[in-house]
């Protein structure tokens, strides 16, 4: 079993859309698909997408919940936090190696937690 698809929360999904384009120009995701309440990227294995909740309550990020991405470098790791700090993300961690991953951490817009990273041996 794999993870078929991933979907944040968002209050403003212009906002959103226009931080994962740009977010995620360069890595194989592609924006596929999009109706009011929900935008789609996609790429070979997976999906990725922000809603606007169904229940129309405000979205909130969860305490301790975190989306990992896999990329293919620790170039791509240091590209992909310095890029989503450009766009107005937060840094929650600096790209560093941690364990067997090098990795780095960001808030988007909606303080949702992702990390970007790479096995590395230790």
């Amino acid at each position: 079993m794999k993870m078929n698809y991933f979907v944040l929360g968002t209050n403003d999904m212009s906002a959103s859309v226009t931080f994962y384009d740009a977010l995620f120009a360069e890595t194989g995701f592609t924006r596929t698909f999009a109706t009011e309440r929900m935008t789609y990227w996609q790429n070979a294995e997976t999906a990725f997408a922000v809603a606007i909740p169904f229940d129309e309550e405000p979205a909130t990020n969860g305490n301790g919940t975190m989306l990992g991405f896999g990329v293919d470098s620790m170039d791509e790791v240091t590209r992909l936090h310095k890029k989503a700090i450009e766009l107005g993300g937060r840094c929650e961690g600096k790209p560093n190696p941690r364990g067997p991953y090098f990795s780095a951490y960001v808030r988007d817009l909606d303080n949702n937690k992702l990390c970007f990273g790479i096995a590395v041996s230790a």
